[in-house]
């Protein structure tokens, strides 16, 4: 069973923040912010939809460094070299502190292996995904309730270098989401076709191959 958490997605562009609404509005406990991370209040854990090196040198990656200081990538770095000998796959992420108590955590995960389009995939519900299994991880091994993560905080994962169309980041955000409120009970191929369907079509139309 899937631990409540509550889900701000921020974006500094209305275009992007409206697609978040659409595809959200029936999912609970998520928040639609039109910000930039420098802007935003206190929270638990932000999501880095980063690169499988850990190379946070751009974007909102950027952004989260220069706010926390480079000693967090370089923490995270090590934790790649150390972890995934070099190289973090797709659909993975991990959480690292930031020693920050106002903004304790953030969840290194990579949206692509190096900068470049991922239209068309399904990487941002892979990253996404893998997101939320990361905090919940974390919130089970926790028994200090004061360690655990509360507030989850999403990018647009894969809008930026990605080039994924707005939309469709919303739309495969949405699904990993839902499927973390929903998970399934027994495993069979009934269950896996729905979930691949979920993923790979949208209103009856393959979007992702």
């Amino acid at each position: 069973m899937a631990l409540p958490i509550d889900l701000w997605l921020i974006h500094p562009e209305s275009e992007m923040c409206d697609a978040f609404r659409t595809r959200f509005e029936k999912l609970p406990r998520v928040t639609v912010i039109e910000s930039r991370f420098e802007d935003l209040p206190p929270h638990d854990c932000f999501v880095t939809a980063a690169n499988a090196f850990g190379i946070m040198n751009a974007g909102i990656d950027a952004a989260v460094i220069h706010f926390h200081g480079i000693e967090l990538m370089q923490r995270i770095q090590h934790r790649i070299l150390d972890e995934y000998l070099g190289e973090q796959p797709i659909g993975t992420s991990f959480i690292e502190s930031t020693g920050n108590p106002d903004y304790p955590f953030v969840a290194h995960s990579p949206t692509m292996r190096v900068p470049g389009s991922i239209s068309g995939t399904d990487k941002v519900y892979a990253a996404t995904w893998a997101s939320l299994l990361a905090v919940y991880q974390h919130n089970v091994r926790q028994s200090d309730e004061r360690q655990k993560i509360n507030t989850v905080v999403f990018p647009a994962m894969g809008a930026g270098f990605g080039n994924v169309p707005y939309k469709e980041v919303a739309r495969q955000m949405a699904v990993a989401y839902a499927h973390y409120l929903s998970p399934p009970h027994r495993m069979n191929w009934d269950t896996v076709i729905g979930r691949q369907k979920a993923i790979a079509y949208d209103e009856g139309k393959l979007v992702v191959r």
